[in-house]
């Protein structure tokens, strides 16, 4: 680990905490429910993914048992409200088949396998990506795997510590190479920069209410220059 780098992010994860208080990720009330979850945020916001999986709870559908053996036709009209809900119905249906079929519908089994040879699982069903996969691996299953995403890259890029094209895998190593793998802090530093981006960190940001900005004298924010 690169020492100065460490206390960067552990100071500007303080000041995060400081400003907006623990944010208690995942919502979910079941480790399937998470996963289920991570499927259907993908590429709208948690309150229309939160919608479409309280309409699978109230029709007694948010079991992998179920879900692996409907069609996908019976699923897509619940989840509606999370967008491109064909695709995430097939999404969700192949998923739930490979959670009984390998995991018997079990977390504690999914936990129990290694963290590389689960993720790569993961990876290899359509439509899961690595935002997708690491979100079920963190919030579902404990694994300290660091999320990141367009916030993240927001964000860091324009306190200098990423460049603004940097890749999914770019971003995670900025984290993964100089914290300890640590899951609850991973948990919330991933929730805290999402806060910090939908509220504060906009495409149109606003500085002066930003957190960051009283951490650590060699951190300088590109501010309203920068459109990441």
């Amino acid at each position: 680990m690169t020492a100065p780098l460490t206390a960067d992010l552990l100071d500007i994860y303080g000041a995060l905490r400081d400003a907006f208080g623990h944010q208690h990720w995942w919502p979910a009330e079941t480790a399937f429910e998470t996963m289920v979850g991570a499927i259907l945020t993908q590429n709208v916001s948690w309150t229309n993914a939160a919608q479409a999986v309280e309409n699978l709870k109230s029709f007694g559908m948010l079991d992998p048992g179920l879900l692996a053996l409907a069609k996908t036709e019976d699923i897509a009209p619940l989840i509606v409200p999370s967008r491109f809900y064909n695709q995430k119905a097939e999404r969700i249906r192949e998923f739930a088949r490979v959670y009984v079929a390998e995991y018997r519908a079990d977390p504690a089994v999914m936990v129990a396998v290694e963290t590389h040879t689960l993720r790569e699982r993961l990876l290899a069903l359509r439509g899961l990506g690595k935002e997708t996969v690491d979100t079920i691996l963190l919030y579902a299953c404990g694994k300290p795997v660091f999320v990141v995403d367009a916030y993240t890259r927001r964000v860091f890029s324009r306190y200098g510590l990423l460049p603004e094209g940097a890749s999914y895998d770019r971003m995670q190593h900025l984290f993964a190479d100089n914290l300890a793998p640590d899951r609850e802090l991973f948990n919330d530093y991933h929730a805290q920069i999402v806060c910090l981006a939908k509220n504060v960190c906009r495409k149109t940001p606003l500085c002066d209410r930003c957190p960051i900005r009283v951490v650590r004298g060699s951190l300088r924010c590109a501010g309203a220059g920068a459109r990441a």
